[in-house]
């Protein structure tokens, strides 16, 4: 008879967020398939767990897949575990899925941590329905693509995002999604977790010069939902030119628009120098 893989989710922080049932797992296979057999190694030694570790992550997932699986074909038992939270999500494992699954072999899901519900909930944000986009490309072209697709989208909006591109894809958000509530939350249930609300632009503005350290999740108000207040049935220009005649000075009445459209300060700056009377 074939073994059984099973999908088993770890912490993403706080090593005791692990189930009794995620350890009684890792206990009984044969063996463990996890990213860094290092990182894995320190969450079996908290737990006084001693098991065969194999490395499986994106460079070697093809030929280590299809090993793996002749092994469970054969009788083997294996955990599929990754660096944090649940397998599969952001991190390999679907193709190990499939080859088993192929094989003929059982697949049993121990459920647990995954940053991006856990971020979802702490944001304040609206949780009935949720869009989860993986990690932002990281080319400014491919990023800006991606985030037009999910602009109409009604559903919050959820990201992953290396720190030091932060603030970088908080401008391309802030330019394509215009002005939405969006929450930046970092170090889920570590030390250090933080949960930084505000509109794009907001966030934009204190990120643009340093991105914060640690792992980051991008949660965004989806279309038509917790939107921020704007002026309906003004322009941008009509805005600056209201700002101007109640006293405020032209480059500060620019930025308040700016910001209260959703738009980035040279955007703002574009339009309102294409406005026709200002040729």
């Amino acid at each position: 008879m074939p073994g059984t893989l099973y999908l088993v989710a770890t912490p993403i922080g706080n090593l005791k967020d692990i189930s009794q049932r995620a350890l009684e797992t890792l206990q009984s296979v044969d063996l463990i398939a996890c990213e860094d057999t290092r990182h894995t190694a320190k969450l079996l030694n908290a737990y006084g767990l001693k098991k065969k570790l194999v490395s499986y992550h994106e460079h070697n997932e093809a030929s280590r897949a299809v090993e793996l699986s002749k092994r469970l074909a054969a009788g083997e038992s294996i955990a599929l575990v990754s660096d944090a939270g649940t397998p599969a999500i952001s991190d390999p494992g679907t193709r190990m899925i499939n080859e088993a699954r192929t094989a003929g072999v059982p697949i049993v899901s121990i459920p647990g941590p995954v940053a991006f519900v856990n971020a979802a909930i702490i944001s304040g944000l609206p949780t009935n329905s949720l869009f989860f986009g993986g990690f932002l490309p990281s080319r400014k072209g491919e990023r800006r693509k991606a985030l037009q697709s999910a602009a109409a989208i009604p559903a919050t909006l959820i990201f992953y995002e290396s720190p030091h591109r932060l603030g970088k894809s908080l401008a391309d958000c802030a330019d394509i999604l215009g002005c939405r509530n969006a929450a930046v939350v970092r170090e889920l249930t570590k030390l250090h977790e933080e949960v930084v609300t505000g509109t794009l632009h907001e966030l934009f503005e204190k990120y643009s010069s340093a991105g914060p350290k640690g792992e980051v999740v991008l949660v965004i108000a989806g279309d038509g939902g917790a939107m921020v207040e704007v002026h309906k049935g003004s322009t941008l220009v009509e805005r600056v030119k209201e700002l101007e005649l109640s006293g405020v000075e032209r480059k500060a009445a620019l930025k308040k628009a700016a910001k209260e459209f959703g738009l980035s300060r040279s955007e703002a700056y574009r339009q309102l120098q294409s406005e026709p009377s200002r040729k």
